[in-house]
């Protein structure tokens, strides 16, 4: 269940009430797992895959209600409560009002100052920031070179941008203690949260405009390469992502700085980490990028053993989890059996009827994911015949009832595998009006799904919680 999905009086799920609230709901019912998408501050197409930076989080998630406890604002009025879907750019104006009133009534202490010299990666991004409202939120390639350029030469003074560099210091410091507060309250409640560590960093981002060395770049900043992947059964034409690719030759001369930092600050704010796109470690496409669509490329071995060797022997005790999922060649497997992560399958590509459906133990099932259709929309857009034989395939196994899609998350439960994520839309049925993504597009309706109230889901805790219990699963 994404934060931003989470019902709220303002628009879009955040580090509040109702994430306390969500929080309860879920330890009643029995969960011991919510997974998250990422929180970073969200970039082109609002993609949690394309992020201002990986260390960052939106300010979207800071939740307003705490600031009206702590006497930084006035009463916040509603705003969008009902809204059928996130509306992005209406709830950053509104709330942008009530953030400015905070960070001018906020008087800087010990804690602030201990957060802001602690944590390296945040002056470069409140530069970054402010530069990038400077320069109408283009992106970095395009600004005037002493703001392009001012990691390597700090040829210019930062004093006219003062203000909005302390305003987003400040922006980060109370999303950290929000979502560390909520995090705490979370695991006394038994419930682990996996955070999602895409692989790739965006174009317009603070790791690229303050990592350079890290990417193939040119010396304008502009990528050579760019990452997606070939056509597949979600594209023809493939995915052109356009993150610019890793210098990977560079990164093993910098005894991988780059993804020990990533990983090292990800590990404080997370109890599990899903890596996005695991088998690029192993093997990524590879796309010029002058080439319109992702169909021209080639696929290029990365050194995924020696950087696990060194996050491992850094973090003997990190919990990771691998999305190892599309077609991939043998070696991404022993990559990811060799350090002994779990993978995934999903249950709506996996799921066949006519034979025999096993998973591996050492894994994570899921019922879909943010990528693809919901268990009802997949069962609805299957013929009378091919929705017959999953109904018998069901009862023969002893999954009975009258709601078909019920039956299957029943299934999913009973399996082997060592974890089941079912997304919230699944666990309440909808349709195709739950999907979050549809990968190879951009703009909405992608990442704009959410739910305007709790009721339909507590109205289901009894009838889950049942279900997990006499799944044998805790």
């Amino acid at each position: 269940m994404p934060v931003a999905s989470l019902p709220n009086r303002f628009g879009s799920g955040d580090f509040g009430p109702d994430a306390y609230r969500f929080a309860d709901d879920i330890a009643e019912a029995g969960f011991s797992i919510w997974q998250l998408l990422p929180m970073n501050p969200l970039g082109y197409g609002n993609s949690p895959y394309q992020p201002f930076s990986s260390y960052a989080m939106d300010e979207i998630y800071i939740s307003l209600d705490q600031l009206e406890k702590e006497g930084l604002i006035a009463h916040a009025p509603d705003h969008m409560k009902n809204a059928p879907t996130i509306q992005y750019q209406d709830i950053r104006v509104f709330r942008e009002k009530w953030l400015r009133e905070a960070f001018h009534n906020f008087k800087p202490d010990r804690k602030y100052r201990a957060f802001v010299a602690k944590n390296d990666w945040l002056e470069s991004y409140a530069v970054f920031m402010a530069f990038k409202r400077k320069n109408d939120l283009r992106c970095w390639v395009e600004w005037p070179a002493k703001m392009r350029d001012y990691p390597e030469l700090k040829s210019l003074d930062l004093t006219p941008y003062e203000e909005d560099i302390n305003y987003q210091r400040f922006l980060q410091y109370k999303l950290y203690e929000q979502w560390t507060a909520l995090k705490k309250y979370v695991n006394k409640k038994g419930i682990e949260i996996m955070g999602d560590l895409p692989f790739y960093v965006g174009l317009d981002s603070a790791d690229c405009w303050n990592g350079r060395p890290n990417f193939l770049l040119t010396k304008k900043g502009k990528p050579r390469f760019i990452a997606g992947v070939p056509p597949d059964y979600f594209s023809e034409t493939g995915q052109r992502w356009g993150n610019p690719i890793y210098d990977w030759e560079y990164m093993k001369q910098d005894q991988f700085g780059f993804w020990t930092e990533r990983i090292g600050y990800s590990r404080n704010l997370f109890d599990i980490i899903r890596l996005d796109h695991f088998r690029a470690f192993d093997t990524y496409w590879k796309i010029p990028a002058s080439c319109p669509t992702a169909v021209v490329g080639k696929w290029v071995e990365a050194p995924g053993n020696e950087v696990f060797e060194h996050l491992l022997k850094t973090f003997p005790k990190i919990h990771i989890i691998a999305e190892d999922l599309g077609d991939l060649r043998p070696e991404v497997l022993e990559l990811r059996d060799r350090f002994n992560f779990a993978g995934m399958h999903v249950m709506v590509f996996e799921f066949q009827p006519d034979q025999e459906n096993t998973m591996n133990a050492h894994s994570l099932l899921y019922s879909g994911t943010h990528d693809n259709e919901t268990v009802k929309s997949w069962y609805k857009h299957k013929s009378k015949e091919e929705q017959r034989a999953v109904r018998n395939w069901l009862t023969k196994h002893g999954f009975k009832g009258i709601n078909p899609i019920d039956r299957m998350l029943k299934y999913a439960l009973s399996t082997d595998s060592e974890m089941v994520i079912i997304p919230m839309a699944d666990w309440l049925f909808i349709d195709e009006r739950g999907t979050i993504n549809h990968p190879g597009t951009v703009g909405s309706p992608n990442w704009e799904w959410r739910l305007n109230s709790f009721r339909p889901f507590e109205q289901r805790i009894p009838a889950i919680k049942e279900d997990i219990r006499t799944s044998g699963r805790h």
